[in-house]
């Protein structure tokens, strides 16, 4: 029973989109009562979740949270923590390293520039998904029907007077992001705070996790930061080599 469920939600964590009760019999070759029986323990659990007034399941709050404490207690952190450091000294600007974790984004890693006006966050801080340049850019890689799921179910709060509270607006803005490669968050979260993100892609070109930099606009706009576009690709490149595939 145990190899079962391990199987199943092995199955539902790695799909790209949401499955269905049929689709996982038919993949795991079990009859649908014991699979429902297996899901019923694994929903409990809080290792998978189902869409509100569907029989597809997705992956769960639970193992969300166990991802991101894996990836913060990972001994690659060093070899993170250089690749940021050496960013920041190339940039001269607060750059972090997040994954997405369930609504929201986590912070794995941050190095904060030597200026003396900065915001402090540490490791494990979240943000929500849709005032976040890296968020944005998690959104915009999920699959369409993820995409829609979000926008149905969480609130788009405002947080400042430039955070984009319109769903069509929102995804359009995603549809950008999608396009062209990187996100920003002009003021969106904290006012007087810029934000550019890059994605970080496993092997088979998913993004998995961001690198982004902040800064004071009144220092830099983000117009200005976009100089420094390459030199976050190259960090994100860099960090794809230290995350366990």
């Amino acid at each position: 029973p145990v190899l079962r469920a391990i199987r199943i939600a092995e199955l539902i964590l790695t799909s790209p989109s949401p499955l269905a009760l049929a689709d996982i019999c038919r993949a795991v070759a079990l009859p649908k009562p014991t699979v429902f029986r297996i899901l019923a323990t694994l929903e409990a659990a809080g290792v998978v979740g189902r869409e509100p007034g569907s029989k597809r399941y997705h992956c769960g709050g639970r193992v969300s949270r166990m991802a991101g404490a894996i990836l913060l207690n990972s001994p690659a952190r060093a070899g993170r923590r250089a690749i940021l450091e050496e960013l920041v000294e190339q940039v001269g600007e607060t750059c972090n390293l997040t994954v997405p974790n369930g609504h929201s984004v986590m912070l794995l890693e941050r190095v904060e520039t030597a200026w003396p006006l900065r915001i402090v966050l540490g490791a494990g801080s979240t943000a929500p998904m849709h005032v976040s340049a890296s968020g944005k850019l998690f959104l915009a890689h999920l699959p369409p029907r993820a995409r829609e799921r979000f926008l149905r179910q969480c609130p788009l709060v405002r947080h400042t007077q430039k955070t984009i509270t319109d769903p069509r607006e929102f995804a359009a803005e995603l549809e950008r992001v999608r396009g062209q490669g990187f996100a920003g968050d002009d003021e969106e979260h904290l006012q007087g705070i810029g934000c550019l993100a890059v994605p970080v892609r496993d092997p088979e070109g998913r993004v998995v996790a961001a690198i982004a930099m902040h800064t004071l606009i009144s220092r830099m706009c983000l117009d200005e930061a976009m100089q420094f576009l390459p030199t976050l690709q190259a960090a994100a490149d860099a960090m794809a080599e230290t995350l366990d595939w």
